[in-house]
């Protein structure tokens, strides 16, 4: 069109300028930029729109390829041979170097109008320029210019990320006074502010006033149900999101799969997994990740490694949901020699890998390999250790009965260490009988976390081991004085899509009588295979007959005893507990696995147990 001579008009440079943006061609976008002020165009608001539109757009892009925020002159690095900017043009930019172009362009605009203001709020609050996009908004009101409905929809984020719900609220307030809380999209920001300000309730109110919800609200209010730990709730609005007939969307499912992975619902996953199919969804990689993901917290990491296999790329989040998978089951190897073959393919470590590294190494007490991995990771990448790192190390230097070493290495954090990093070595005191050094780290523990329950249970129970019984009941009654209460020991097991939950002792299940012969059927069975109690780990102040009845009712072996009556011979058994395997248990289960000749598989609060044939994947190391 210009070698023939025609004069642009105003109306084309708006597409022109879109193109640039879908061409990720930011050289382009500068010349054409130049072009528009060479012509006299710049003035136009619906160019300068688009202008600051295609900034905008290549600031996000910038920062999603790793890039910093460029904020040169427009018409620094163009070409300068370029036909459509001549040297005035060049003149002209000089004036503005170094000044944020997007940002430029609005000041140079004579005319602005909501979408102008809009545009840049919005690129800001996009981009994590939260301080500039709330000035543009003050700048906004004392233009005399109206915040719309996109204008709330882009600074709601900013509230959510800063966790200011007060600030938040006031938006909210403002969305109400001017009718524009039955938008969808300042419904759903407002789903997700409240979201991350962990005021879920109130996620649920916005949600629940909608008069219309489409799907970017129905996505939202379960993404927030699942960020905010009520997993149930979740999975109940994606049922009736299908129910209104709202069809999934990509992000539904990565919602929604984090919920299967915790309540390790792996029929309702399979579910899911047909849906995705079926809707085409299967190609997705972030879609795909989440099953890596939810497969294997739900206990089948084969399944796993074939969806990962059957990945055409591979991404980062790809990459750690598998590692992570191979080392909660206990395959440490397998898990690092991906680790070794992500790097090969040019996949960057990052701070989560690392993670998925350091338990594997722990779960299988490769302690050297650990110590080489902790190194290489500012060394080498330049990742600085965070406090998962830490906690995992001092797991591992715990599990391998490096008391000592794990006590120096937290107190040398070079960050100070949480409750939650001490009690992961209390728990090794516990399994390996140092009430000595049990004694110092609890301690630690009260001094930053003066509330942890469980620091208060373990140190209760390692007294009541070593019979200290008055140290034990000094412990319990200042738990009870102080409103601390221990979360009971709880197992559940999913059998023709019902979850079936198990108390330790408890006998209200409606086929308990049925369970409890089927208990002492398998007792008889493993004492023949020489099984004897132990219950070292039964600290009640009780006769050893009594012991054993508490060993016997464990909430695991409640839940194997049900799965096995309730399920076809040679089905593999999937249980979940909240808190660790004890001891007994754990020689238990390899024993039963043998006699029924089945697979069994329990997750506890820290990994896999594969039972087969008499042994576990562990080997004992847990």
């Amino acid at each position: 069109m210009r070698s023939f001579g025609i004069y642009p008009d105003p109306n084309m440079f708006p597409f022109v300028l879109k193109a640039c943006v879908f061409l990720k061609n930011l050289r382009l976008g500068e010349s054409i930029h130049g072009c528009i002020i060479r012509l006299g165009l710049d003035f136009d608001l619906f160019t300068g729109n688009a202008l600051l539109n295609m900034y905008a757009k290549f600031q996000s892009l910038q920062l999603n390829e790793g890039h910093k925020v460029f904020a040169f002159n427009v018409f620094d690095g163009m070409p300068k041979s370029d036909e459509l900017c001549g040297t005035s043009a060049q003149e002209k930019g000089a004036s503005i170097i170094q000044l944020d172009r997007m940002t430029k362009v609005l000041e140079m605009m004579p005319k602005r109008d909501v979408v102008s203001w809009n545009t840049v709020i919005a690129g800001n609050a996009q981009n994590g320029m939260y301080e500039e996009a709330l000035r543009m908004v003050r700048e906004m009101a004392s233009a005399n210019m109206k915040p719309d409905s996109f204008t709330l929809s882009s600074v709601l984020p900013i509230f959510a990320e800063y966790v200011d719900v007060i600030k938040g609220k006031e938006i909210h307030g403002y969305a109400i006074r001017h009718w524009f809380d039955s938008d969808c999209y300042i419904a759903s920001s407002l789903i997700d502010m409240y979201a991350n300000c962990a005021r879920i309730k109130d996620s649920c109110s916005v949600f629940n006033l909608l008069s219309k919800r489409d799907d970017i609200s129905w996505n939202s209010i379960i993404a927030a149900c699942v960020q905010n730990g009520v997993f149930d709730e979740g999975l109940k609005l994606f049922r009736q999101m299908l129910t209104a007939e709202v069809k999934p969307r990509d992000v539904s499912f990565s919602s929604i799969m984090p919920a299967c992975a915790y309540l390790t619902t792996l029929h309702l996953g399979k579910q899911l997994h047909g849906y995705i199919i079926r809707g085409g969804f299967n190609d997705n990689m972030f879609i795909a990740s989440s099953l890596v993901d939810m497969y294997a917290k739900c206990g089948n990491i084969k399944a796993a490694r074939w969806i990962f296999n059957q990945m055409e790329h591979h991404d980062m989040v790809s990459w750690t949901a598998i590692i992570m998978g191979y080392a909660l089951h206990g395959h440490a190897h397998d898990a690092l020699l991906l680790f070794k073959q992500m790097e090969m393919d040019g996949v960057k470590p990052n701070y989560v890998s690392y993670i998925a590294v350091f338990t594997a190494c722990s779960h299988a007490g490769l302690t050297e390999e650990a110590w080489r991995y902790f190194n290489s990771m500012s060394r080498n990448h330049g990742i600085k250790p965070g406090l998962e790192h830490y906690a995992a190390m001092a797991d591992l230097l715990g599990r391998a009965g490096k008391l000592e070493e794990a006590y120096e290495f937290i107190g040398s954090m070079h960050i100070a260490p949480t409750g939650s990093i001490w009690s992961t070595l209390l728990s090794a005191c516990r399994v390996h009988k140092n009430l000595e050094l049990a004694e110092k780290v609890a301690n630690e523990i009260f001094k930053v976390d003066p509330e942890n329950v469980g620091a208060y249970v373990l140190m209760s129970n390692m007294y009541a081991a070593a019979r200290r019984w008055k140290d034990a009941a000094k412990m319990r009654i200042f738990m009870k004085k102080k409103g601390i209460r221990k979360e009971p020991a709880c197992s559940w097991i999913e059998v023709k899509s019902r979850v079936h939950t198990f108390i330790s002792g408890d006998k209200s299940h409606p086929l308990y009588d049925r369970i409890f012969e089927a208990l002492k059927d398998l007792l008889e069975q493993i004492e023949r295979e020489g099984y004897i109690p132990d219950t070292n780990e039964d600290f009640h102040d009780v006769d050893e007959e009594q012991k054993k009845y508490m060993i016997f009712s464990h909430s695991e072996r409640l839940a194997l005893a049900f799965g096995i009556i309730s399920t076809p011979a040679g089905t593999t058994i999937r249980i979940t507990k909240n808190i660790r395997v004890c001891v007994d248990c754990h020689t238990a289960i390899k024993l039963i696995s043998k006699v029924v000749q089945r697979e069994i598989i329990v997750r506890d609060n820290s990994r896999f147990h594969h039972f087969k044939d008499g042994k576990c994947s562990c080997r004992d190391y847990w």
